[in-house]
This record gives structure tokens, sequence and C-alpha cells, in this order.
């Protein structure tokens, strides 16, 4: 019996890129070159090598998924949902706790947020997964930074036209009251809004596959998060088909040791780790 394989691409993004000028075009507003909003050290390297695996993988992928991480400029997670106690901006990169909320030392500009913001910022810090950070604005919907890496496109155009099948595009993040790292589930799931609750159709999807490869960025934070809902989730079971390209992914700058923990952890989990060259071994040998 053929072996079902498929390859995962998680928010393969250019503003998690760290692309060199040529990628990056002129902003037509100041004719600046425009620049990445969270570049990810390495990750245009990542994004060369997924590249380069969609391409020598092609004829054994089955189907391709690709994550779009997709904002807006307002969003419980960027500076112009907040204010200090003092009416001043709050820099990117700010945890904010739900006792810095109580106490007055963080504050949504729109006083009415307040109750909605509290009551997030306790369902997250229940879960233990995550504290809420203040990210730059970043995949802005109709941005360039939300567009996907021109190689990694590029690569999966190719295979689209040669399987006349479509990539599956995947948005996750538009509901601007909750986190959504996971593809799977938002954060703290907003029971008003399906798109922030268990995706049963991606799931169901993802779990047809006999070999499911993992890329993307950052796998500190969007792939860890991804994988994690998708073992504990994935219909079926059997973690032992996922297979991480570890050379397709890196961490947030700060957060390698998360990037660690998910490795370990999903190692033994049963989860497989393999460079993408030693990937194309596995399909061989399938």
């Amino acid at each position: 019996m053929k072996t079902s394989t498929q390859l995962l691409v998680i928010d393969p993004q250019n503003d998690f890129c760290d692309v060199p000028d040529g990628y990056r075009p002129a902003d037509p507003l100041t004719g600046a070159p425009v620049a990445p909003a969270l570049p990810v050290a390495g990750a245009h390297a990542d994004m060369l090598r997924t590249a380069q695996f969609i391409s020598a993988a092609g004829s054994w992928l089955d189907e391709i998924t690709v994550t779009l991480d997709s904002h807006h400029q307002v969003d419980i997670a960027h500076p112009a949902f907040w204010q200090a106690a003092d009416g001043q901006a709050v820099a990117p990169f700010t945890q904010i706790t739900a006792a810095q909320v109580r106490a007055g030392a963080f504050l949504p500009r729109d006083p009415s947020a307040l109750p909605r913001a509290l009551a997030y910022l306790d369902g997250l810090e229940s879960r233990g997964r995550y504290v809420l950070m203040v990210w730059p604005v970043h995949c802005e919907i109709g941005t360039w930074g939300h567009g996907v890496h021109a190689d990694v496109r590029d690569a999966y155009n190719r295979w689209e036209r040669a399987r006349l099948r479509n990539v599956r595009k995947v948005g996750k993040g538009e509901n601007p009251w909750t986190e959504h790292y996971s593809a799977i589930q938002a954060e703290v799931p907003d029971p008003q809004d399906e798109h922030t609750q268990l995706n049963t159709p991606l799931l169901a999807a993802l779990g047809r596959a006999d070999l499911l490869f993992i890329a993307g960025e950052a796998s500190s934070h969007c792939v860890r998060a991804t994988t994690e809902h998708i073992v504990a989730n994935l219909p079926g079971g059997r973690p032992q088909r996922l297979v991480l390209l570890t050379d397709c992914m890196s961490p947030v700058a700060g957060f390698e040791a998360q990037h660690q923990a998910f490795l370990d952890d999903m190692r033994a989990r049963g989860v497989r780790l393999a460079t993408s060259t030693e990937a194309l071994g596995l399909l061989d040998a399938a």
C-alpha cells in the first residue's frame, strides 16, 4: 500500500524571515526597503532548505499545508492595544500579566476593553503555557510581511502545477482578543468565534498522513504550539508519523531554551527529528 505523505509548513512568512536586501521591495510611500517586522535569525536559510525539500520531495508529497499568521493593527498582543500607567506606549517584547493590569501598571487604551482583557489574561495564565507578550505588529493582513517567502512560494507553486493540486492555506490570528500561535487552536478559544476553536477539519486532513513532515517559523512559538496540539489531537494518534525538519525551523532570539525543550519533549513523545536531507532518505525507504 502506498504511503500517504504530507508536508506542513507553519508560517513561512516574510515578516518572520531575516531576508537579504534583494528580497525586500521598496515601500512606495518612503522609497526605503520594506523590513520584516519580526525576523527570526536563520529563518531565510530555513526557508531556502524548505523550498529545496519541496522541490526534491515533490513527487512523494500528496498534500502540502501552509499556515499563515494573520493579524490586525489593533490586537491584544500588539502595542496599539496597551498603554503604561503614565499613558506612554508599551514597547514591543514587553510581557504583561493579569496582576500588573490589576495594579494599573498596564491598561488597555480603550477603557471599555479592561474586563475582557483581564478575563483573557486570567484564562491564558491558568493554562500555564504562555504569558502575554506584546509583539511588534507583524503579518498584518494584506502586507508584504504577511506574504509567503518567495522561494517557498515558488517551490509549492511548481508542485501545484505538476500535481494539479492546490496547497491548503490555513489562516490563524485574525481574532484580536486571543493569541493564536497554534494553527490548531487559539491559546484561549473564544466561544463566539469558531476559528479560534479546535480546527477539526485541519486535524482530519493531517490525520490522513502516514508520514507528516513539519517545517516553519518559529520553533519556539508557532511551530511548537501547533505541533503540540497535533500530537495531542491527531486522529488515530501515532506521533511517530510526525517528522520535524530540524534544519527548516529556528527559534525567536532569547527563546533558544524553549526551542530545545520542545525538540526534547517531542522526541520523548515519539515524534521523529531529522534534517531535510535525512528526511529524503525516509521517503526513499517508505
